[in-house]
């Protein structure tokens, strides 16, 4: 029987790195964001709010985060993964406390495994999931 299961998460440096990444990314496009990184747990590794930042998006980048990092897929997958589901399903699933069904948050994968994941919010979707992209590019991962 085993008791206990190895289990790999983001380290520090690399979370700080990619929420200043992707900071760095949203001062150029001229937007203002909360920058989340969580751990394969879900437990916050960095933050970092942009001075203008909406209040409300602090929640969102991290439950964005916490989303990607749960099923290890981008959170702006799931319009396109619960079409497949029932109305059941469609309809309850995004209404799971921390969920999150829009773009902006990306899984952390390294060697196929997750690690944590990155999320963003205060700008349009699109924006938010760049963002989110560059912060995993300067850690050296990819989607």
């Amino acid at each position: 029987m085993k008791i206990a299961v190895a289990q790999d998460v983001v380290h520090w440096e690399a979370a700080a790195a990619a929420v200043a990444a992707a900071a760095h990314w949203a001062d150029e496009a001229g937007i203002k964001v909360n920058i989340a990184v969580v751990d394969s747990s879900g437990n916050l590794a960095a933050f970092l709010r942009m001075p203008g930042a909406f209040l409300h998006s602090i929640d969102i980048a991290i439950d964005k985060a916490y989303t990607a990092a749960g099923f290890g897929l981008p959170t702006s997958a799931w319009t396109e993964a619960l079409a497949t589901h029932s109305p059941a399903v469609r309809n309850g699933i995004p209404m799971r406390p921390r969920m999150v069904c829009f773009g902006g948050g990306l899984p952390l994968k390294h060697e196929g495994r997750v690690i944590g994941g990155i999320g963003v919010s205060g700008g349009s979707e699109l924006e938010d999931e760049t963002c989110a992209r560059a912060g995993l590019s300067a850690i050296g991962l990819d989607i």
